[in-house]
């Protein structure tokens, strides 16, 4: 009974709708909450009217516009005016561009403990700060959920994380992240809740733990859950929502499948080197590397506090000359109150660029470094191009760390710089009352005018392609060779230039694997039918499904990798292309690209987990094994869920 007594047990237990809570068996579980932001959403809503959806059974769904703010050309407000017409149709709230980034603009408005959230946003498990089951998916996932379907996940082991202690001056709940991601890497939290808790909570904020949750993804994390305490009433409370909080916590007798224990007193301030958030050293290590960008915001710092302590930094002084110094504030709330409290007075006047509330640079919509210079980051995420910049050096940090190293020009610990300058480590505080103004948001209709609205589609919204069932027999080249932690911004990169054809599935595959191949596209024209081959944690990162969705418009079939991550290896599912893996990982180092593979039996899926790969280039063969539930393998031989979905109602 010990699991069911942790925060996260209880959570799951209250919204299993099917399965047992036992690790490693599939569950699923009653969606409250859906969370869509405008790089995924367009295509949530292009799924939704192939569902021939009537209206949204959650208790409450919203869709963000935060990614594709920049309006170089006119495709970006096709989207957004494609998306609020759909909001209208199907019955969503909608969050117009400006409003901010989904995550922290979520938790302020809408987010309720006890709750689960499922979000077409790998960062979705930030809600967790509120003591919420979030969970980041597919956007298919997130449609099925719309329409009032279950969310099938992995049972997952739970593993509680105990704080201890306080943390010293100049460090905040960036480092701790930070720490986890030092010790455990980006795969340590695969197939696992994260669970905070201990009397270090009691110096953790609502948003500082926001700050830990959210960059649980990058640990891997199917979800990150916090106590709701009073610092979540608290938090509430200045939201004029106090109504909302449930005191949520784990029972006395909680115990959990792993255990660990952070003392807060100990962590100092780390920083996270090119290009994996998993590559994390102490800033000392690395102090008096140029620096010649810093950005502060985004979703892995979005609180009102991350930004107040920068201002206070620099209040007074200049940013170095060499330095581009720029703030995303991550929503018009936290803009107004940095407004109102002198802060944002503070920034500019130091050296600040002010950029508009949203993702920008952290999904490489704009800010893109020069190449051949560090751009230091309060983001949660550093993958190789993903700022924008094909040769980017980008290093992740705490808005303390950021604030120093924007005066100095160079990487510095902000204890070091504080006892050389005598500056006090900054204490602010959140505003009692929030800026909140409700009347941003746009309400979802009424039904009878929802069923009479009509969707606006401007010409780069296509419709979705259609798939063909999965053949007994996959043979084709091998026409990618990966290594390990390939992340979905390597397979379906993000930025300026990809970004606006996320609703045109045609011409995004023109960007497909091109961080890593950029032949891969015209060679995939003259192989309809290939493999990928990859090695550990194939698919980390973004919960983009354009990572699957293009590549198999492209005519891949089948993925052979030493492991998935979590999201990816369901969306491969979802769209019909075959995730297996080795049964010796050794035996991915001896697949070469353009090697021809074959596997047969696989209208068998349902009947055994295991299948010989035969390569008949090299005249060897490989074991390869699936982790497919009975409900997966009936979405897969159907040619993905919606080809199953279309079928069923015909």
């Amino acid at each position: 009974m010990g699991r069911e007594q942790t925060l996260a047990g209880r959570l799951l237990a209250e919204h299993l709708v099917a399965g047992r809570l036992e690790p490693g068996t599939e569950i699923g579980l009653r969606v409250d909450q859906t969370l869509t932001q405008d790089a995924t959403g367009t295509l949530v809503m292009q799924e939704l009217e192939a569902l021939g959806l009537d209206r949204a059974r959650t208790e409450l769904s919203v869709q963000y516009v935060d990614h594709n703010l920049l309006q170089a050309d006119e495709k970006n407000a096709e989207d957004h005016d494609y998306l609020r017409s759909a909001c209208r149709r199907f019955g969503l709230w909608f969050s117009k561009p400006g409003n901010g980034v989904s995550h922290p603009t979520h938790m302020e408005r809408f987010g309720v403990p006890g709750k689960s959230l499922a979000g077409s946003d790998s960062h979705t498990c930030a809600a967790g700060a509120l003591g919420m089951l979030a969970v980041g998916v597919g956007g298919l996932e997130v449609a099925l959920a719309i329409a009032g379907e279950p969310l099938y996940l992995r049972m997952p082991e739970i593993w509680g994380v105990r704080l201890d202690n306080e943390l010293p001056p100049w460090v905040s709940a960036k480092d701790v992240v930070l720490e986890m991601l030092r010790r455990h890497g980006v795969s340590g939290g695969r197939h696992r809740i994260i669970e905070y808790h201990g009397p270090g909570l009691a110096c953790l904020s609502a948003m500082d733990r926001h700050v830990i949750a959210n960059m649980g993804a990058e640990l891997g994390a199917t979800a990150t859950v916090f106590p709701a305490d009073e610092a979540i009433r608290a938090f509430l409370r200045a939201e004029g929502r106090e109504h909302d909080f449930r005191d949520l916590r784990a029972g006395r007798d909680a115990s959990y499948d792993i255990e660990e224990e952070i003392d807060l007193s100990t962590v100092e301030p780390l920083v996270a080197k090119p290009s994996s958030p998993g590559n994390v050293v102490p800033v000392r290590e690395a102090s008096g590397t140029p620096v010649g960008q810093v950005v502060i915001g985004s979703s892995a710092n979005p609180g009102f506090r991350d930004f107040a302590v920068a201002a206070a930094t620099v209040r007074g002084r200049q940013t170095a000359d060499s330095v581009s110094f720029d703030v995303n504030p991550t929503s018009r709330q936290i803009l107004v109150e940095l407004a109102r409290s002198g802060h944002l007075t503070d920034l500019v006047a130091a050296g600040a660029r002010v950029h508009q509330a949203g993702c920008l640079g952290c999904i490489g919509m704009g800010q893109a470094p020069a190449p051949g210079t560090n751009s230091l980051r309060t983001f949660p995420r550093n993958f190789p191009g993903r700022s924008g910049t094909a040769d980017d050096s980008v290093w992740l940090c705490s808005p303390e760390t950021a604030a120093v190293s924007a005066l100095t020009g160079v990487l510095t610990d902000p204890r070091d710089y504080a006892a050389e300058h005598h500056l006090a480590h900054p204490r602010v505080t959140a505003p009692a009352r929030s800026a909140a103004d409700p009347r941003v948001f746009a309400a979802p209709l009424p039904e009878d005018e929802a069923l009479r609205e009509e969707l606006v589609k401007g010409p780069n919204v296509a419709g979705l392609p259609d798939f063909d069932p999965l053949p007994d027999e996959i043979e084709g080249p091998v026409l990618l060779k990966a290594g390990d932690d390939v992340s979905t911004d390597e397979i379906s990169p993000a930025g300026a230039r990809a970004l606006p054809y996320r609703s045109n599935i045609p011409k995004l595959a023109e960007f497909t694997f091109t961080r890593i191949d950029e032949d891969y596209p015209k060679r995939a024209a003259d192989s309809p039918v290939h493999f990928v081959a990859a090695g550990e944690n194939y698919g980390q990162g973004s919960s983009r499904e354009h990572a699957a969705i293009t590549a198999r418009y492209l005519g891949l079939r089948a993925v052979l990798a030493r492991s998935f991550a979590r999201i990816h290896w369901q969306n491969l599912v979802n769209f019909g292309v075959l995730p297996l893996e080795f049964a010796d990982p050794d035996d991915s180092e001896k697949v070469r690209r353009d090697d021809v593979l074959c596997v047969s039996g696989l209208h068998r899926l349902a009947e055994t987990a295991e299948f010989t790969v035969r390569n008949q280039t090299r005249n060897e063969e490989y074991r390869a094994k699936h982790q497919l539930s009975p409900r997966q393998v009936d979405v897969l031989l159907a040619g993905g869920r919606i080809p199953q979905l279309a079928r069923a109602l015909h």
